[in-house]
């Protein structure tokens, strides 16, 4: 076991084998579930050598910003600064975020929106 553990910290991420993997990761692995459906795993780890005893990984599909087709009317808000000065980051992040169903909105829409979400009666406690 020594050999092997020398032999795995001793190696580069270019030339670990799946043995160096197994020998270094079966001690801590106690059990493991995959969802087949979700893709979902949920990995138990050794209570004796680990202070977290759960870990979860999961695959999630998202949209890419990239993708996204660029909105006239978010372009002509952002440029005007008497609409969008005061915008911070993650109220900009939800207005791109917005779905508008190939309608293509007015600047004045991405203004009303930014003050809807900023009307405290809008939301609960």
């Amino acid at each position: 076991m020594r050999v092997t553990i020398l032999e795995f910290l001793d190696t580069d991420i270019f030339h670990v084998s799946i043995e160096n993997c197994v020998a270094f990761l079966d001690p801590l692995i106690e059990s493991w579930d995959i969802n087949l459906e979700t893709f979902g795993l949920a990995i138990i780890l050794n209570r004796r050598l680990t202070t977290a005893h759960l870990k979860k990984f999961e695959f999630v599909e998202r949209e890419s910003r990239e993708l996204q087709e660029k909105q006239p009317g978010m372009e002509a808000f952002l440029k005007d600064r008497t609409l969008s000065g005061d915008v911070t980051m993650e109220e900009l992040d939800f207005l791109k975020s917005l779905k508008l169903l190939g309608r293509k909105a007015s600047p004045l829409y991405y203004y009303r929106e930014l003050q809807n979400l900023r009307d405290p009666l809008h939301f609960l406690p």
